[in-house]
């Protein structure tokens, strides 16, 4: 069944939806694919810019305000259709393009799994700008996280942010919810007076005595990459165009962390061309950030679990960083062709690892990768079509593609090439890449003509492009990576696997990548007497460091070392939201029976984390 509702609006609001509106950037013209994960027609009618003006109600955990949608209705449209998850529409007015404006009918379908619903909105002739009145539901919303004071670091005051990929921004916002679609936007939105409110636009750096903050994106970005976080913040700059906000508590630690950000934007900039989006921050979350970082543009959000106290996890910041041209720039464009953003931005922050550390920092994080994927090909099964670069995603929720096959296996079929087509060769390819396309989708298929006519005839290059992009599992001629830095903390592993002690390994100098290392390669079946000998030695159960100390926990978890490590266990997981720690976790206390143990400490962890590892832990623990 449908509903239709059709909606008288006061003159007053009218003539206060009749503001005018900036002139979008303009985007390039190019066909949009069809898309499984939206009900939009672009096609037949097509959004191009956004006024949102929002309120945001921690008391009721809901925002409540308009979307103002520019649009291109094209010859012959009567109607033009938006996603949307548990949204309560409440009206909807439209403006011509001459300044005339009426209330509009309006129409919601059943809600399908994963999809949400479909919003069809009735146009007449000439519309120039769809205004949608409406509020997020409390509990529904599945992009919003909020938090209670709690649940953040200072205890005071509570915290909301956003999480729009794959397809959730039509939790909070009604739009046109493709990452094949770009819009620019403005957004006016109202916070209680003692908070700041940030967006993936331009920002303040300080509160303000009102509460009401401004912003503008000027370039034309997918929806997914909006977002929204509002909290108790201070800012710390960090160089001319870099910086970071996050709680009062946790600022002076995480610029300390993030010291060479500067750093790394130059060095991206060295390799492929211009930043392209104005100021490059960081913002720091409470630990409920389902993901490491999120690529939000000019404002990345980011896990506070890359805070250790050495700089030894800020890789992740290269990688978010490379996202500003790999995926902000060029975008996918179906949920089917992810491996055109992580791929790219996976090999593009190996390159800028390696300009400011070394190569043989770079392999490190290459080999760590290597042994990434070859775990994720062996848990779906080598002959899985997940295990493509290409996927068919239709009917199933996209997050089901965000595995380490597009971020490792696309990030070694460029290394490939790259060894193919000799570096200058193929940072050359992919600098014009960049350049000639931004602003713009990309298929997998457009992607593989660009390349077969810029790289591989004109140098004459033979590479097996279905194998890699779409076959299933690990190609044949998968590029080789080696590091003695690896190989001695392989050593350092077999040593106390065969009996060695422990307190005899010289770690001096390790990185936390090479603690990482060695903490994988000790065997699964591990005795208790030798987990506990190393665990006395390095004392890795109470580490600082969130990677060693995750593949430490789930390593004793399988080895029957669980009782000695449960309180550090239920700590973490009760405090970590990230799901790339949680998911496996969770899953090695269900596959060595510890099934209840898990449930009851995700009945303690619950509040704190966000819908999406929600969702997968509780099909891990089959709640």
């Amino acid at each position: 069944m449908t509903r239709i509702s059709t909606i008288l609006l006061s003159l007053s609001l009218l003539v206060g939806a009749a503001s005018c509106q900036p002139e979008p950037a303009p985007a390039p013209e190019a066909e949009t694919p069809t898309d499984p994960h939206s009900f939009a027609r672009p096609d037949e009618a097509l959004t191009k810019h956004l006024e949102l003006d929002l309120e945001v109600d921690f008391e009721a955990q809901q925002l409540r305000g308009s979307a103002t949608w520019t649009i291109e209705q094209k010859p012959g449209a009567s109607q033009i259709l938006f996603d949307l998850l548990e949204l309560q529409i409440d009206s909807i007015l439209l403006t011509t393009t001459d300044g005339a404006m009426q209330a509009t009918t309006f129409r919601i379908s059943e809600p399908e799994p994963y999809l949400g619903s479909a919003l069809e909105v009735d146009l007449v002739p000439n519309t120039g700008s769809v205004a949608i009145f409406y509020r997020t539901s409390p509990d529904g919303a599945a992009a919003l996280d909020w938090l209670e004071p709690g649940q953040t670091a200072g205890k005071q005051q509570p915290f909301l942010f956003t999480q729009g990929q794959a397809i959730l921004t039509r939790s909070w916002i009604p739009c046109q919810d493709s990452p094949g679609i770009r819009i620019t936007y403005d957004a006016t939105v109202t916070v209680p007076a003692d908070l700041l409110a940030v967006m993936s636009a331009t920002n303040p750096q300080q509160k303000n005595d009102t509460g009401v903050y401004r912003f503008r994106m000027e370039q034309p970005i997918p929806p997914y990459l909006l977002a929204l976080a509002v909290g108790n913040l201070a800012f710390a700059p960090i160089g001319e165009r870099t910086g970071v906000y996050a709680e009062p508590s946790v600022v002076e630690d995480a610029a300390y962390e993030f010291d060479d950000m500067g750093k790394m934007l130059q060095a991206a900039e060295d390799l492929y061309g211009p930043y392209q989006w104005g100021r490059y921050d960081v913002i720091v979350l409470p630990p409920s950030f389902p993901f490491g970082g999120m690529e939000n543009p000019r404002l990345t959000f980011a896990t506070p679990t890359i805070i250790a106290g050495d700089r030894s996890l800020t890789t992740l910041i290269a990688h978010e960083l490379a996202h500003s041209w790999s995926g902000n720039l060029v975008t996918n464009a179906t949920w089917n062709d992810f491996w055109l953003n992580e791929g790219f931005t996976v090999y593009f922050e190996r390159r800028i690892m390696e300009k400011l550390y070394g190569r043989d920092y770079a392999d490190m994080l290459a080999i760590i990768g290597y042994h990434d994927l070859v775990d994720d090909v062996n848990d779906l099964g080598p002959d899985s079509p997940d295990t493509q670069l290409y996927l068919d995603l239709a009917g199933r929720d996209p997050d089901d593609g965000m595995t380490d096959v597009a971020y490792e296996k696309g990030a070694f079929f460029l290394q490939l090439l790259e060894e193919k087509a000799g570096r200058e060769a193929f940072d050359a390819f992919l600098k014009k890449y960049f350049t000639e396309h931004r602003f713009e989708t990309m298929t997998t298929k457009e992607f593989v003509v660009y390349l077969r006519e810029n790289l591989l005839e004109p140098n004459q290059i033979e590479v097996d492009i279905d194998e890699w992009i779409y076959g299933p599992g690990i190609p044949s001629n998968m590029p080789a990576v080696n590091s003695t830095r690896f190989d001695r903390a392989e050593a350092a592993a077999e040593s106390v696997a065969e009996g060695g002690a422990a307190t005899a390994i010289d770690t001096t100098g390790w990185s936390a990548h090479e603690w990482l290392h060695f903490v994988r390669h000790l065997p699964r079946d591990l005795s208790l007497e030798k987990a506990r000998s190393v665990d006395q030695a390095f004392d890795l159960t109470h580490t600082g460091n969130s990677e060693v100390k995750a593949a430490w926990l789930e390593l004793s978890i399988r080895n029957g070392y669980s009782r000695q490590i449960e309180p550090a266990l239920q700590e973490f997981l009760v405090r970590v939201g990230r799901r790339k720690f949680l998911s496996p976790l969770y899953r090695a206390l269900v596959e060595t029976d510890q099934r209840e143990l898990g449930r009851r400490i995700y009945e303690l962890a619950r509040p704190n984390y966000h819908s999406v590892s929600r969702k997968s832990i509780e099909a891990i623990l089959k709640v």
